[in-house]
């Protein structure tokens, strides 16, 4: 359905964490109408919609009754039951799709689809038992990577298995019926590409982010990437030809492996707005969370060149184990940009804002955000 939502109209959005927070503010600028269903009191989302629906994704009466309330339905995560969205279904458009998130909740369901399309991903095994492990080892070889087929991220859910494992222990020790089995690929960068798609079947990306882990985490983002113009095509491509083979409305993150004579490989979707996209907001003409509004709502796709380099670091709740940051030691860099989520409870490992630098080129951006983060970290003791 090609059915376009004019500003005024309502857009519901399920999730109530920081994507949703952004998407709203996002949505809020150009005149919408934002509610938001989630289990979660006081949520970052809910702090800038209309309205919040506190309520279990379980409560049949009250996603009706909130579908009932919007004109349009998007998510903020994918992990929404199924039956949830079948009830939004029923009386809205849901965008993207719920065939596109059932795919994209399970590592298994998503390879298998990535691969029919003939995307080339890493060897994968589906796993079910400590003899199938073994099996998959034997055929994918080491190292490889056993993963949950669902709920993982972060680095959550999965594992390394090195040549002395013992397949019985490594299996009695999960908690999942289902695992994915990876072969370990040796890259030289880890990559993204955001890619939107609006109804009409119109498709725009966003330039290509280099990103750097720590501990399983995206720690840094840094656009454009640096990598060949060739390397650059071929991802944007390859995010494009997903998006299409979906027929998706809405945005979709695609993640990738960059081996070290220049192929491609694909390592995950994420079929909403992403980590790795948040410095849009300062530095791209159009934020990855107004794209994601105009897609949904069927409006013109705006304009995604990069405004100026720019490099983006998580903020995680480990930087409040001695006490509140002082965040005028951070924003004493110029160029930076700091974005709090209005989670009330910091965690390690948590993910409670980010720090978005610009500057003249991708090196001096990551220089500076490395700075404001050192400083916010040295005010914290």
């Amino acid at each position: 359905m090609n059915e376009s939502f004019s500003p005024g109209a309502g857009i519901g959005v399920m999730g109530g964490g920081q994507l949703g927070r952004m998407f709203a503010i996002a949505a809020r600028q150009m005149g919408y109408r934002v509610g938001v269903f989630t289990p979660e009191e006081e949520s970052p989302a809910g702090q800038f919609a209309d309205f919040a629906r506190v309520a279990d994704y379980a409560d049949e009466a009250e996603v009706r009754r909130f579908a009932h309330d919007v004109d349009v339905i998007t998510f903020e995560f994918e992990n929404i039951p199924a039956e949830t969205v079948g009830w939004c279904a029923e009386s809205r458009e849901v965008r993207p799709a719920g065939a596109i998130l059932h795919i994209a909740q399970n590592r298994l369901r998503e390879k298998d689809f990535l691969a029919g399309a003939g995307i080339p991903i890493a060897p994968f095994r589906a796993v079910c038992s400590s003899q199938e492990l073994a099996d998959a080892v034997a055929q994918i070889g080491y190292p490889a990577l056993l993963k949950t087929a669902a709920f993982g991220y972060d680095g959550k859910g999965q594992q390394t298995i090195h040549p002395r494992a013992d397949f019985e222990e490594v299996w009695n020790a999960t908690s999942a019926d289902e695992l994915v089995l990876e072969k370990a690929i040796d890259f030289t960068a880890e990559l993204s590409v955001i890619v939107a798609r609006g109804s009409d079947g119109a498709m725009k990306t966003f330039p290509v982010c280099e990103n750097i882990h720590r501990d399983q985490i995206l720690d840094l983002t840094v656009v454009p990437a640096r990598i060949d113009q060739q390397v650059e095509r071929d991802a944007a491509e390859l995010a494009c030809a997903i998006a299409d083979r979906l027929e998706l409305v809405g945005l979709l993150a695609v993640e990738l492996f960059l081996k070290p004579g220049g192929e491609l490989l694909v390592n995950e979707l994420a079929p909403r707005p992403h980590n790795s996209g948040h410095w849009t907001i300062e530095a791209c003409a159009t934020s990855q969370f107004e794209q994601q509004v105009r897609a949904v709502c069927g409006l013109p796709l705006g304009a995604t060149e990069i405004l100026r380099p720019a490099a983006m670091t998580n903020i995680l709740g480990d930087v409040w184990q001695d006490g509140e940051p002082e965040w005028s030691s951070a924003l004493e860099t110029e160029g930076v940009h700091l974005h709090l989520y209005g989670k009330q409870e910091p965690r390690p490992r948590r993910k409670m804002g980010h720090l978005t630098a610009l500057a003249e080129s991708a090196e001096e951006a990551i220089a500076r955000v490395s700075t404001a983060r050192a400083a916010l970290a040295r005010s914290a003791k």
